[in-house]
């Protein structure tokens, strides 16, 4: 089974720390090229990374075959960076998913032995990899990170249920306060229980076979505010964001994310991988967002909330929620040329769930509804409102540079699942991994309501973790972004020039 990995990025607490006249104005987005890549070893080798400045040490996630590490790397020559060893994570937990840096601090998110007991996050110290405290949080710590002033660790815990349904934790976030002696608070969803209609009726996906509103509930990727006062989480599995208020340990509202339309100019995939052909067009389908990675942006005292629309399918011996549509029942009056569009070339072989669009509850389908958005998205952090979707560009840029791999225009297409966001001279820039094409897209967010792309760059196979380190804390004196990428283990440094 997939394990699920998110990627613990310390950029945000990075340009936390780094304003506007403090970086080389001079920097341009446009010319990051590579300089170095790194092979830790096969699939799984080079997952998630953080950086600290102050050992200038490289830490990566590691969980190939039976070993569950991390890795340590010299970083203060990024263009040479040398394994120096590892940190053994094995007596901790079954797995580590994702780290993060602060002052000297390594915190790792370490799931329990069997999957469903609580997790934990093991404090490091970056000199000697010395353990400064381990404490408990939910089951299936999936990402953790510092907040932006350091005082808070937080971790998003999944909460994935047993293959056979039944044990299915509750889905959770921990906050651990660092001056209060690493004390733990650990939050579910329960209280959003008595507004389970009229979240779901806005989007929210509540299915898990006999699982309660606070089970169902899948926490995956965290980010925090500047004033590290508020945090969101992305429930990727239920299509929506989350807010909280870290001081008072409080989840405060649920946003649905809805559904995005394909059937709409700037909104056309290729939802066929038997068409012989890599064709954009409009089809009487809806994508659910269901973000994976998540990153903040304060504008002009307003949160702008980025996400990567990837997509994700519960699948398990108990239950799985995808078909094809050739394998669905489709209502003559919705579709009536349904036997057109069960074609392979055509819309055949897209995945949906079969938890949506039965309207009548009678065994046809009035709806489709796919798995992700094949974009990334902005989001009003206060009220979860849509502003931005990059709607079919990010898949039209791997077209044009000839990395979209038609094998997955049946799932999730290029599956954007990384986003992070750094300061390149005197422009603000989101970076967008695309799992499925083996790229990262920069885009100029200066103004977060109206991205524009500048550039896409080649990653290794699978790219997982984005780590953008600003220049006034990198090695170089210059930015630069870590992409690792677990397919084929590779770490891959880009530097602008």
């Amino acid at each position: 089974m997939k394990r699920k990995i998110t990627y613990a990025i310390i950029s945000l607490t990075l340009l936390s720390a780094c304003s506007h006249d403090e970086v080389d104005l001079h920097e341009q987005a446009a010319s990051f090229t590579e300089i170095s890549t790194t092979d830790l070893g096969e699939s799984g080798a080079a997952e998630i990374s953080a950086y600290d400045p102050q050992t200038k040490k490289l830490f990566v996630v590691t969980n190939a075959g039976i070993a569950t590490r991390i890795d340590v790397l010299d970083f203060d020559n990024p263009a040479i960076p040398v394994v120096t060893g590892f940190i053994d994570i094995a007596p901790y937990g079954g797995g580590v998913n994702s780290v993060s840096v602060f002052e000297g601090k390594l915190a790792a998110a370490v799931e329990g032995f069997v999957k469903t007991d609580p997790g934990k996050i093991v404090i490091f110290k970056t000199t000697d990899h010395s353990v400064i405290r381990q404490v408990a949080v939910g089951a299936l710590p999936d990402m953790v990170t510092f907040s932006y002033d350091g005082k808070f660790i937080l971790s998003a815990n999944e909460g994935e249920p047993s293959t056979d349904y039944l044990n299915d934790p509750l889905g959770t976030v921990s906050i651990v306060s660092v001056k209060d002696n690493y004390s733990v608070t650990t939050l579910d969803f329960s209280a959003f229980s008595s507004q389970a209609a009229q979240l779901k009726a806005k989007g929210l996906r509540l299915f898990g076979p006999n699982a309660s509103f606070g089970q169902d509930m899948e926490p995956e990727y965290l980010t925090v505010s500047p004033d590290s006062r508020t945090a969101w989480v992305t429930l990727q599995e239920n299509n929506a964001i989350a807010k909280i208020d870290i001081r008072s340990r409080t989840i405060t509202n649920i946003f649905p994310l809805g559904f995005k339309d394909y059937n709409i100019p700037g909104n056309s995939i290729d939802p066929s991988d038997r068409d012989n052909a890599i064709a954009l067009n409009n089809w009487p389908v809806k994508g659910m967002f269901q973000p994976d990675a998540i990153a903040v942006m304060d504008h002009w005292g307003k949160p702008f909330v980025f996400t990567a629309n990837e997509g994700d399918v519960r699948e398990y011996v108990a239950f799985t929620e995808n078909k094809r549509i050739k394998d669905l029942v489709l209502d003559p009056v919705a579709f009536p040329n349904a036997a057109t569009l069960k074609a392979d070339a055509n819309l055949g072989r897209l995945n949906v769930t079969i938890t949506l669009g039965d309207d009548g509850n009678d065994g046809d389908f009035d709806k489709l509804f796919s798995f992700g958005a094949r974009s990334f998205s902005v989001w009003n952090g206060n009220n979860g409102q849509l502003l931005f979707d990059s709607g079919n560009e990010l898949e039209k840029k791997a077209i044009d540079a000839s990395k979209y791999d038609d094998g997955r225009s049946d799932d999730k297409g290029v599956e954007p699942e990384g986003i992070t966001l750094g300061y390149v001279g005197k422009r603000t820039i989101a970076f967008v991994g695309m799992e499925r094409a083996d790229l990262v897209a920069l885009y100029d967010v200066s103004d977060p309501s109206r991205p524009t792309f500048i550039k896409a760059l080649n990653t290794g196979d699978g790219p997982e973790g984005l780590l953008f380190i600003p220049a006034k804390l990198s090695p170089t004196g210059k930015s630069l972004l870590v992409v690792s990428s677990e397919n084929d283990g590779t770490i891959k440094v880009y530097q602008t020039n």
